[in-house]
């Protein structure tokens, strides 16, 4: 006979593993259902709101896996032809009007992306959310009327990531993230980011508007609205290159 201590000790352990399992699966569902479960097309238009100017940008969004992805903006006329892509961990810019690519490095990763609220890892580290950290479900929600699971993302050792923690709101339908908790490394809030309009768009339904809003800057946000995806799509790995980047339209 197991001594009870040890069934008790067995069963929460058990227990925690397989809740850490279904964090972890639900996460991976969230992000493809954004993403697509192989590749993605879309377009979309970023307006960056400040408390005495606004702007807007819209750009193109090639995504193959968690390791692939290339960015192209298609306007105002002055940003026109920028690009950024990501293979694996390593990314680079591509700016026409110097005909100079660039290789970012680590450091530059917490950076606005094109002067927004977005940082370059959110827009171009794709793999981030699923591979680099730890997710355990830390309760449950609802977010306009939806019920959602709240998932604790929690970086995993020597990962090279921004945020300190994550805290996802995951519907338990359709499994969107309808709300994302950005924290440092010493735990303190410096982002939220919340999708609204949701809607049915390429056979899944989709939120089609994010708004990001920081925590210590008020009047500040950016808003992102998907204009256009396509989920799935056939694309070769060698879109994804250096040579592309600067040829991309």
């Amino acid at each position: 006979m197991i001594p009870r201590v040890l069934l008790s000790t067995l069963l929460i352990s058990a227990t925690q593993l397989l809740v850490g399992q279904n964090a972890s699966e639900i996460v991976r569902k969230a992000d493809e259902m954004m993403r697509g479960e192989k590749s993605s097309y879309s377009e979309m238009t970023m307006r960056i709101v400040r408390p005495k100017w606004e702007r807007s940008l819209s750009f193109k969004s090639w995504s193959k896996g968690t390791e692939l992805s290339l960015v192209y903006i298609t306007s105002p006329a002055r940003e026109k032809g920028q690009a950024f892509l990501k293979i694996n961990r390593e990314m680079w810019s591509w700016n026409p009007t110097i005909n100079r690519t660039v290789k970012l490095p680590p450091s530059m990763l917490s950076q606005g992306w094109m002067g927004s609220d977005f940082t370059n890892d959110d827009l171009l580290n794709q793999r981030s959310i699923v591979v680099d950290y730890n997710h355990t479900i830390s309760g449950e929600e609802q977010i306009d009327g939806w019920d959602c699971w709240r998932i604790t993302l929690t970086p995993k050792p020597d990962a090279p990531v921004v945020w300190g923690k994550m805290i996802l709101w995951v519907t338990k339908k359709h499994y969107l993230i309808l709300k994302s908790e950005y924290y440092d490394e010493e735990q303190l809030l410096v982002k939220t980011e919340m999708a609204h309009s949701i809607k049915d768009v390429d056979g899944r339904t989709i939120p089609t508007i994010y708004e990001l809003i920081p925590a210590e800057e008020p009047g500040n946000r950016t808003i992102v609205e998907l204009n256009a995806i396509k989920f799935n799509i056939d694309i070769n790995d060698s879109f994804f290159s250096l040579r592309n980047l600067t040829q991309v339209k």
